[in-house]
């Protein structure tokens, strides 16, 4: 074993001693910059194998996100067009149920004037505002002066009123006392207790002398609040002392149909 050691020392000082100090230099120079090279590049490729791998990986989730995301928009397209159809059929039946109600209005209106044609402009009106039937009797047709007591003209023409009311349903009746702004002296204290006491005395005779239901029937007393003249003048304080029968309908259907 020795000589095979001694061998190969004298092999390598032969080499050794052949090639120029420099040249083996300047080699060992170049073998070991190629070495940093190599190493430097396996470095690099093993960076971009990782970055490649993320990005492969990115690209999965975001191509998973794109088919989530087209899966709800068609589901949404689906539903949209669903909801559309049902808003559009529920405006239909609003406006179908909106109309029908103005014709029965309307209707009603022409049955009461009809009933009431006897009575002159100046006693008593019929009229449509907002939806609702406005029959309005001035104070000549139905009471004295400072009183509550219905006069028999006015008793008949309740009447009249009653019979279109009780072949009518689904409304509501509001009887509305109102004043002029004159202070009132006697029976009652002031302007606000005679308006009610009329609306009152009115409510009685529909409800109980002619059989209109009183579960749909409300009384109150307005006072000089709500004046259709100018109190400054005779002729206004007249159109102002009235009491008022106003008639509204039923709008269960169209609040229900609202709140679906």
């Amino acid at each position: 074993m020795k000589k095979v050691i001694i061998l190969l020392s004298g092999v390598i000082l032969f080499f050794t001693a052949c090639v120029p100090k420099r040249e083996l230099l300047s080699s060992q120079q170049r073998v070991k910059k190629l070495q940093n090279d190599s190493s430097s590049m396996n470095s690099s490729l093993h960076d971009c194998n990782a970055q490649v791998a993320t990005l492969q990986k990115d690209t999965a989730t975001l191509q998973n996100s794109i088919n989530d995301l087209a899966a709800s928009c068609r589901s949404n397209e689906a539903s949209s067009s669903l909801t559309i159809a049902d808003q559009a059929k529920r405006l239909k039946d609003l406006v179908g149920l909106i109309q029908s109600q103005k014709d029965v209005m309307n209707k009603l209106k022409k049955t009461i004037a009809d009933a009431l044609i006897n009575f002159k402009p100046d006693e008593l009106t019929v009229h449509v505002k907002d939806g609702k039937i406005y029959v309005s009797l001035q104070e000549k047709l139905l009471f004295a002066s400072g009183s509550a007591v219905v006069y028999p003209k006015g008793k008949d023409a309740l009447k009249k009123l009653a019979d279109v009311l009780n072949a009518t349903s689904n409304i509501t009746i509001d009887v509305e006392g109102h004043t002029d702004t004159v202070p009132i002296a006697g029976k009652y204290e002031d302007n606000w207790a005679l308006s009610t006491a009329r609306a009152e005395s009115v409510v009685r005779i529909l409800t109980k002398d002619y059989a209109v239901d009183p579960h749909v029937v409300i009384a109150s007393g307005r006072s000089k609040y709500y004046p259709i003249a100018d109190n400054a003048t005779a002729e206004g304080r007249a159109s102002n002392r009235r009491t008022e029968i106003i008639l509204s309908p039923d709008l269960k259907e169209l609040f229900k149909l609202l709140n679906q």
